[in-house]
């Protein structure tokens, strides 16, 4: 039964830059009942996929915005109780055919009375193209980076905006703009000898080139028997432009250095039955490993730092991002965990399964995914035992821990002698900006590193 009073559900703001989100599915359909804070729709913007809670308890009555569709946050997305229909239909109930004529002549006032339309100025526009259309700060920021001037984007959106999607599409099909040029510098007259009869004229300067048109889009293929088509996500498409501008961005280099783990499995075993027992919690060895790397970092501040514009920034602090991976292979997310320099392994631990739990439910809100300074990613759970991650655009670094294996080593005996042991190693690689980061800068982190995880004592390490 649906409530008295209806609730609107609208798009939520998922962050201080994200002005919209897409529908992606509706976990509750029109007729059905809701409770409150239950799971009611999937979105996705080009940071987060998120769950969005009910905002009330009551019969879905009405869905405006079909998956799928991407819309300003504040919009109306559905509504909870109340009665089925538009607002309009609602509000304005027209009247019987009999009266409508006599209540619009009553209605109507007399030309004396008929008051003139006062001109009201125009608001200035905010993020807006040249036309004077709102663009939000992520378009704006992809048609700078572009040179795209948004004027020239048809936009999908409510009132004709032009939308992220629109302009990724524009410049996806070659409607990057060309690069403007500066008019050239008026050209001062060559210097006269002394004396001259003649002033030489002064020569007028060349015309510009002319700018190499894009070239045309090119039309997709069409589909060869056993291939499917499904659409990109807001979240790929984050994704690949985040990706696309990281290697445009940095200079990457990635050093490896291998790693005896024979203290850090003795001593995750001894740990383990007590974290679970006492906390619930698996000490992993991607926690270990990311206690010795923030106790490493200080000594090497230009891995956890940053290069803004002509200054290299440098932290007290680590925020730490930890890359997971959703389910089916739907996207790559990485959360932060912040100050991790204040917690030890047992927070870490922890802290490292929070965030990796809520990113695979979709509970993360998208502060939860900014302001890394540093992250670790961990695909040696499915065996592979090297790498080169793309850095997380604008830290300066990222690490990556491989697959643990049992393989032969060359040790010293109680003797000083020289023998084979079957030593658990592990892979450990940095990826770096070389812009701020040297090679043997990069190596020395990586020796300090492996001095911790092979000296492991105790919790600290």
């Amino acid at each position: 039964m649906a409530t008295e009073t209806a609730i609107d559900v609208v798009m939520p703001q998922m962050g201080v830059s994200v002005s919209e989100g897409t529908i992606t599915r509706w976990l509750k359909q029109e007729g059905e009942h809701v409770e409150a804070d239950e799971p009611l729709l999937e979105i996705s913007t080009d940071k987060v996929d998120t769950e969005v809670p009910s905002p009330g308890t009551g019969t879905l009555t009405q869905i405006l915005v079909q998956e799928g569709q991407t819309v300003d946050v504040g919009t109306k997305l559905a509504q909870i109780g109340g009665a089925a229909g538009t607002p309009q239909q609602q509000e304005e109930t027209p009247p019987e055919p009999a009266t409508q004529q006599a209540a619009q002549q009553a209605d109507a006032p007399s030309p004396a009375e008929t008051p003139q339309p006062v001109q009201r100025p125009e608001p200035a526009p905010t993020n807006g193209g040249s036309d004077g259309k709102f663009v939000s700060p992520v378009v704006a920021r992809i048609a700078s980076e572009h040179n795209v001037d948004p004027a020239e984007v048809s936009g999908t959106g409510r009132g004709g905006r032009v939308t992220k999607k629109d302009i990724l599409d524009f410049i996806e099909q070659g409607g990057a703009g060309p690069e403007r040029q500066a008019e050239p510098a008026a050209q001062p007259e060559p210097a006269q000898p002394q004396p001259a009869p003649q002033p030489a004229p002064a020569q007028a300067a060349p015309p510009p080139p002319a700018a190499p048109k894009p070239p045309p889009p090119v039309p997709p293929a069409e589909l060869e028997p056993g291939e499917q088509l499904e659409p990109v996500s807001a979240m790929r498409r984050g994704i690949a432009e985040h990706m696309r501008r990281s290697i445009d961005t940095s200079a990457h280099v990635t050093s490896a250095i291998e790693v005896d783990m024979s203290k850090v499995v003795a001593a995750r075993e001894t740990l383990k039955k007590e974290y679970q027992a006492a906390y619930g919690v698996n000490p992993t060895y991607l926690a270990f490993i990311a206690r010795a790397a923030v106790q490493t970092l200080p000594n090497h501040p230009y891995v956890n730092g940053e290069l803004r514009g002509d200054s290299i920034v440098t932290r007290s602090f680590v925020n730490l991002g930890i890359a997971v991976e959703l389910a089916d292979g739907k996207g790559l997310i990485v959360p932060v965990l912040k100050h991790v320099e204040t917690m030890n392994l047992l927070g870490i631990a922890k802290g490292i399964a929070d965030i990796a739990e809520r990113a695979r439910s979709k509970q993360l809100m998208p502060d939860d995914v900014q302001g890394g300074t540093f992250t670790i990613t961990n695909p040696g759970g499915y065996g592979t035992f090297h790498g080169t991650p793309v850095i997380s655009q604008p830290q300066a670094a990222i690490l990556g821990t491989y697959a643990l294996v049992k393989r032969p080593w060359v040790v010293q005996d109680s003797l000083g002698k020289d023998v084979i042991a079957i030593r658990p190693l592990m892979n450990i690689t940095l990826t770096y900006d070389h812009r701020l980061v040297d090679g043997a800068y990069a190596g020395r982190f990586l020796k300090e590193l492996r001095e911790r995880l092979e000296g492991w004592e105790g919790e600290g390490g």
